[in-house]
């Protein structure tokens, strides 16, 4: 036994010495070893990202700290992308035995980091890229998103000091005359105590933000508010010049209560809030959008073949409250997911708290009763046609009191109605008995309404407001091109957005006109046949041409109830495009051979349908003969060599 524990004794005293060698080499060469380490970061930044990094000083402090002064990364014919006078670190030792790097402490005094564009050249464009090496580790590391977010966000949070000290920091964007600096005069991070003093200047504004809180890096926790300084809000730089894009704040807070590794999940828990939110952008609303008190109880799970945002998550927006289920995963196929589940809630409850400025229709209404929702919205990638898209609504009580600006009331009686073409509001149309032009549905030639109606809403007696299976068309087509290029408007959302809305594509419109049609339709407000008589009354069918009773004098002189079957397929067909009515024709004034293409296809339709027979159909091979005032516009506007829309009729109708 004590020979034994002689061995041992010599074993640890040679690895004793051993390593006081190492320590006592280290500080013999270790100047020598910091100068290489700044060469190999020099070589690479020069080689991944055509940049010089000078340090016209450095040196080590005590035994893991390192001071440098005037520090300088300059991309290759480009601005100094960073510049730094003084900078002093200590770098955690036993992390640094395991491969990484843990700044303990950090120092930074008088310094600035920029961000330039001139035309279409940058001087940060390089570092936006991955270079080989980084995709190499992207290939080999595989799908496993939990391994990758937790090694990633390790790194970060190792980046982040336990002690904190910067002064005179400035972060600059010089965008094309577009400008915005940011002064952090002050921030410190001591005890997990955050202190800052922060001045912001742009073209437009000036403020004093603060930053304070608790950090601790190490523990993945942290606990932060953001205000300002001033009176007022906050203001966000830059957005409102790049991308014409007005946002403000009261206060910001943000808390990470938990980030854990477990079972191969990430675990990422905790919430973020703000206070009197205000956005302003043109593809939004008209006018700024204020959100009083908005709340996110987030927990995010991450695993090796999919990213979620877990249902016990929770979205408070003033009163109201719902889970949201966000999900992309990869294991087989890739698949997106989304469900929302708003619990019970009363309905004035949930208009109150309605963000201003994004449902103006809505302001001053009232209801009684309550209601829940679901949506259950699923995508495979690689099988669209299995698109998944639920929507359901269960109501107890629910009653409209009080309507707010949208009275939709207003569609039972006589009104004026005016049309916005281009944003600007069109000449009156009165809707009612004393307009010589109004017509009475039951005096609308018959195949008229049928034509209109498998043109543009097959259905329409029959939902409530919405076509379920046109909604997933939709969706998958627009998901298919990545744009808007279909809808799935039906009659009913057609009358609400032309009598009550305006004309302008933003987000607004189409959530007002979605809300005030499910209104219309599910407490019926106006009848089916009252919203079919108003839509025949008011919609374009050419230039400044309004009404079915205006459109069967323009273009053939006589009363709806006189139109052909030729005559009520050439105005079904030119409803999508009104105004290029004269394209339809040729030189010699009738009909192009594409146009002839598409009456025939919804002739042959309407008779699958069972909605004309053959009798209706032995007129069909007769001319449409245009004896109104349309024929000065056939004669005037189309010469021989105008092109043809020869757009493919399936897209016409809404089937």
């Amino acid at each position: 036994m004590a020979i034994r524990k002689k061995k041992l004794y010599r074993i640890l005293a040679i690895v004793a010495g051993i390593l006081a060698l190492l320590v006592i080499l280290f500080f013999i060469f270790r100047d020598s070893l910091l100068q290489a380490a700044i060469g190999r970061i020099s070589a690479k930044l020069d080689r991944d990202y055509n940049s010089t990094l000078t340090i016209q000083h450095a040196e080590f402090d005590g035994l893991m700290g390192v001071r440098l002064q005037d520090v300088t990364l300059t991309p290759k014919e480009a601005d100094t992308l960073l510049r730094i006078r003084k900078v002093r670190t200590r770098i955690g030792f036993w992390p640094l035995l395991k491969g990484d790097i843990q700044i303990g402490t950090l120092e930074v005094s008088n310094g600035f980091v920029q961000l330039v564009r001139k035309d279409s050249i940058t001087n940060f464009d390089a570092f936006l890229h991955r270079t080989k090496d980084e995709k190499a580790e992207d290939d080999s590391s595989g799908r496993d998103y939990a391994e990758l977010a937790n090694r990633l966000i390790s790194k970060l949070l190792n980046l982040v000091p336990t002690d904190m000290k910067i002064e005179r920091l400035a972060f600059i964007i010089h965008d094309n005359g577009k400008n915005a600096r940011v002064d952090l005069q002050q921030l410190t991070l001591a005890d997990e105590q955050l202190e800052s003093a922060i001045a912001v200047q742009t073209n437009t504004f000036r403020q004093r933000w603060r930053i304070t809180g608790f950090a601790d890096p190490r523990d993945n926790q942290a606990d932060i508010r953001f205000f300002n300084r001033d009176t007022g809000a906050i203001r966000m730089p830059y957005l409102d010049e790049r991308y014409n894009l007005k946002a403000s704040f009261d206060s910001v807070r943000l808390k990470v209560d938990n980030i854990d590794m477990d079972g191969g999940e990430l675990h990422i828990d905790g919430f973020t809030s703000v206070a009197n939110l205000h956005i302003n952008h043109p593809k939004v609303a008209s006018k700024d959008v204020v959100i009083r008190n908005a709340r996110f109880d987030y927990r995010f799970l991450l695993g090796e073949h999919f990213v979620s945002v877990d249902s016990a998550s929770t979205i408070t927006l003033n009163k109201v409250k719902f889970h949201p289920y966000l999900s992309y995963a990869t294991e087989s196929d890739t698949i997106y997911q989304l469900k929302v589940d708003i619990p019970k809630i009363k309905a004035q409850d949930f208009i109150t708290s309605l963000p201003t400025g994004l449902f103006t229709h809505f302001e001053g209404m009232e209801a009684e009763g309550s209601f829940s929702y679901r949506l259950d919205f699923k995508f495979n990638k690689n099988n669209p046609k299995d698109l998944v898209f639920d929507s359901s609504l269960k109501k107890e009580n629910l009653r409209i009191t009080k309507f707010g600006e949208a009275n939709l009331n207003k569609l039972n009686g006589d009104f004026v109605y005016h049309a916005i073409d281009h944003g600007r509001v069109q000449r009156g149309v009165l809707v009612g008995t004393a307009n010589p032009d109004f017509t009475p549905l039951d005096q609308i030639s018959p195949y008229l309404r049928k034509c209109v109606l498998t043109t543009e809403d097959p259905s329409f007696f029959h939902h409530k407001g919405f076509i379920a299976e046109a909604f997933r068309q939709s969706i998958i087509k627009n998901i298919r091109t990545k744009k808007f290029s279909r809808g799935a408007s039906t009659i009913s959302m057609q009358l609400i957005k032309n009598v009550f809305l305006t004309r302008e594509k933003t987000l607004s419109r189409k959530l007002e006109e979605i809300l005030l049609v499910y209104i219309m339709e599910n407490n019926r407000i106006v009848s089916k046949e009252r919203m079919l008589e108003v839509y025949f009354n008011i919609i374009e069918w050419g230039p400044d041409i309004y009404g079915v009773g205006e459109a069967s004098r323009f273009y053939f002189d006589k009363h709806p109830s006189a139109l052909s079957l030729n005559e009520c397929l050439f105005l079904a067909n030119i409803i999508p495009r009104p105004k290029g009515f004269m394209w339809q024709f040729g030189g010699d004034g009738n009909l192009r051979k594409s146009a002839i293409q598409k009456q025939d296809f919804l002739t042959n339709l309407m008779m699958r349908r069972g909605l004309l027979t053959a009798d209706d159909t032995i007129y069909k091979s007769l001319p449409v003969v245009i004896s109104g005032r349309a024929k000065s516009f056939i004669r005037i506007h189309q010469p021989d060599s105008i092109a043809v829309d020869s757009t493919a009729v399936d897209d016409e109708f809404n089937f």
